[in-house]
């Protein structure tokens, strides 16, 4: 948000600088995130003065170019190549010398040399209107009417101005300081002056001509007012007025619109005009119209509103604008506008706010309502527009001011203690300081004893609902940096506290898989309704109240939804070797109660590596993510897990679950290439999720070391020929549960299947790595040890050992 300096300077009298003035709105709370000095003519017209032609004549080397001598006051005249059409001999010109600055009012910057054109000498620039920043014409060069004599600064002849403007980072709960008087009313309390609020008069009807207004619908609109102007002429604003809007960033638009605008910013509450002959059946209704209408906004886009968007309509129901949001294209001002109807309402920030979001639009009015407006300000708003349209448009009131407030808003009560401020504060304040700081706050306090008070809230500060934000008030007005630290604080009891914590957890293991080349997203916890409607995951999705488009309508039942797209966004952009992880959240509606839960989630596709002139790329696997996942797990001390065939799914064309002492920990596999393919991509993509929570609940975080041992490892190799269906997971926990003390590991370095070996069968080539930690294996023992493992695996699985 804008303010300007020189703006709150009106409303209020005070000295500081600007820099000075942004500490001090950043002490009360409204944060000035950076200040810009604005300047009325950019460039102050350094560098240009007015100049005198005494010859034109034409340029020998181009039809449309003239040759100009200029007299700038410099003695000799200045030989300037111009183009304009309307250049001549004895006029008074504005001329840009050489190395001045031009600012023109669209474009960049640039400086004026002495140059050649079309081989003729340009010592300056003659300027038109546009190219000094002066207005938007461009039909010919500015003819001066003055008798300035030449070489003159043509800051001399133009009234010139300069502002400093704060950018303000407002909060979404200060409502109350969306405008120049919202700021000052602020200083005021920090300053403890009167504010300077501008004048207003009752409104005399000149031609009775009203028309009529109807509220449908008062729970979003509370409270209507509006009056009707008829004979104005609309034409481009006052100087001063269009200096003011520029200066906040706004471009003038006509007499009437500027007006509307000045309003919003000065005061704070917006105000829409109707073009009055366009409202059918000379009455307005607010209302709702049924859902799906179509409505034509001013950005002349079709819209199909919500059953719960409230509408400005014409007697006819047809809808004129979106309350509190955005204009219609039929209704608006416009230079053939001759009677206007002038709205101020207060409407419900609960309504324009889901409204806004419907329809993805944010204006200066929206952000004004969604953040709650006065109540008490929508007919002084009124008179205040109607006084400045009547001395800019020459126009006639036509009607009484309309005001529609059935239920008028109360004002909130609130009572307090005197200690509740030292409390929180921690610093006793004068209670008549605290009353005094509340008063200029415009909180009126009642019932005021000894102990504490009834403070009087007004309808405008919607954020103070409870004592401790009238502690708030107090404390940002008296300033944070005055309450002091205690000399003797200090810490002198340190509670235990538990080493393990979830968030180090996630970050270890982030670097873990950042050291394996894996790199971290974040997506959205909204995703497309399509994506279930094909591939249903995750059960019953959370539906969203108010979607912020068509196309992210609901909360992601699973992960995959929305990793899927940043996969096939680096894809698209010739990146198809891919490694992610994402620690993300999926969400979904189970026996009418909403569940959350946290997953860890693996993402691979591509080539394991680029293409090098030492190694022929190879294509990632299943078995590289598998390594990946399972060696994370080993690193947060998580072992002895379960390897187990998933059961085909809407998810894994093939896949395995991955269980500790029975449950489940995650899942791992192939992509179904359908589900991949709604986001066109063609390449296999492997996929694994971990159950965050589930993790937690085993992760180790006590990690103990122990030496090398001394003494070697030996390694024998076996060959087994088994059934199909026996896993290399069933060797290996049979393994390990028959060799507990001497088996280090096992490594599987072979699998074949073929015509060599019987039809079903698959052979298994699996190095044992034997070891004893405290004296060196024999023979014997190993032999023994072998003996049990084959004998076990001819009894259990029966294999046969391939000698």
């Amino acid at each position: 948000m804008k303010i300007s300096y020189n703006w709150l300077k009106e409303y209020i009298n005070f000295k500081e600088t600007p820099e000075q003035l942004g500490d001090i709105l950043t002490q009360t709370g409204l944060e000035v995130e950076g200040i810009e000095k604005v300047e009325k003519i950019p460039g102050g017209l350094n560098g240009i003065v007015v100049g005198e032609v005494i010859s034109c004549e034409k340029h020998p080397n181009a039809d449309k170019l003239k040759v100009t001598k200029v007299d700038i006051g410099a003695g000799e005249p200045s030989d300037i190549v111009c183009g304009a059409p309307n250049v001549a001999v004895g006029q008074k010109v504005l001329v840009a010398t050489v190395n001045s600055t031009i600012h023109p009012a669209k474009g960049e910057p640039f400086k004026i040399k002495k140059a050649k054109i079309r081989g003729e000498v340009s010592e300056g620039m003659i300027c038109a209107e546009d190219e000094l920043g002066l207005g938007n014409n461009h039909d010919g060069i500015m003819v001066l009417d003055t008798n300035k004599p030449n070489g003159t600064p043509a800051i001399e002849l133009f009234e010139t101005g300069e502002d400093h403007v704060f950018e303000i980072g407002l909060t979404p709960n200060r409502g109350d300081a969306t405008s120049h008087m919202g700021a000052a009313r602020d200083l005021k309390a920090y300053f403890r002056k009167e504010l300077n609020l501008p004048e207003t008069k009752e409104l005399k009807i000149e031609v009775d001509q009203p028309i009529e207004v109807v509220v449908e619908n008062t729970e979003a609109c509370p409270r209507y007012s509006g009056i009707t102007i008829r004979g104005v002429e609309v034409k481009a604003s006052p100087d001063w007025l269009q200096w003011k809007l520029r200066s906040i960033g706004l471009e003038p638009i006509n007499n009437i619109v500027d007006i509307t605008n000045y309003v919003c910013h000065a005061i704070g509450q917006p105000m829409h005009a109707f073009d009055a002959d366009k409202i059918d059946g000379n009455k307005v209704l607010v209302k709702t119209l049924p859902s799906k209408t179509k409505f034509t906004t001013l950005d002349e886009k079709e819209r199909e509103l919500h059953e719960k968007d409230l509408m400005i309509c014409n007697g006819n129901s047809e809808g004129m604008c979106i309350a509190g949001v955005f204009g219609g294209i039929r209704s608006g001002v416009t230079e053939a506008t001759k009677n206007i109807f002038l709205e101020s309402a207060y409407f419900s920030a609960d309504w324009v706010r889901a409204t806004a979001q419907r329809h993805t639009l944010s204006t200066d009015a929206s952000f004004r309502y969604e953040r709650g407006t006065d109540p008490e300000m929508t007919v002084e708003a009124l008179k205040l527009a109607s006084k400045l349209i009547l001395e800019l448009t020459g126009g006639k009131v036509s009607s009484e001011v309309v005001d529609i407030y059935p239920e008028p808003i109360k004002k909130k009560e609130i009572e307090i203690t005197f200690q509740n401020f030292h409390w929180i504060i921690g610093k006793s304040l004068d209670h008549k300081l605290i009353l005094d700081i509340l008063n200029w706050l415009d909180i009126k306090t009642e019932t005021v004893t000894e102990k504490g008070f009834k403070a009087i809230v007004p309808a405008y500060r919607s954020d103070v609902t409870r004592p401790a934000d009238l502690v708030e008030e107090v404390l940002r007005i008296y300033g944070f940096n005055e309450v002091e630290l205690d000399e003797d604080f200090s810490a002198d009891y340190l509670a235990e506290f538990n080493e393990f914590e979830p968030y180090r957890v996630q970050e270890d293991l982030s670097r873990f898989l950042a050291g394996n080349g894996y790199s971290e997203i974040l997506t959205n916890s909204l995703t497309n309704p399509k994506y279930h409607e094909k591939f249903p995951l995750g059960g019953e999705p959370v539906e969203m109240l108010n979607p912020s488009s068509e196309e992210l309508t609901i909360m992601k039942t699973s992960p995959v939804y929305t990793a899927l797209e940043s996969v096939a966004y680096n894809i698209n952009r010739r990146n198809p070797n891919l490694k992610f992880f994402e620690f993300g959240r999926s969400y979904k509606k189970e026996n009418e109660e909403y569940k959350e839960t946290e997953w860890l989630s693996f993402y691979l596709t591509g080539n394991t590596m680029e293409e090098n002139w030492l190694d022929e790329p190879r294509m990632n696997s299943f078995y590289d993510l598998s390594t990946t996942v399972m060696g994370m797990l080993k690193y947060a001390g998580i072992r002895k897990t379960e390897i187990v065939p998933s059961e085909k799914g809407t998810l894994y064309d093939y896949g395995v679950v991955i269980k500790r002492e029975g449950k489940m920990l995650g899942l791992l596999g192939k992509l179904k290439k359908e589900l991949v393919s709604i986001n066109g991509i063609k390449q296999d993509v492997f996929h694994a999720q971990l159950d965050w929570e589930a993790v937690l609940d085993v992760y180790k975080s006590d990690i103990a070391y122990e030496p090398i041992p001394k003494f070697p490892e030996v390694k024998r190799d076996l060959s087994l020929v088994l059934d199909k269906s026996v896993s290399y997971a069933d060797i290996q926990q049979l393994a390990f549960r028959q060799e507990k003390k001497l088996l280090n590991r096992m490594n599987l370095f072979s699998v074949y299947e073929g015509d060599k070996i019987e039809k079903g069968k698959k052979a298994y080539a699996i190095s044992f790595f034997l070891q004893d930690k405290f004296k060196t294996l024999t023979d014997k023992q190993i032999d023994k040890s072998m003996n049990a493992l084959m004998s076990l695996y001819e009894k259990e699985l029966g294999a046969v050992i391939r000698k």
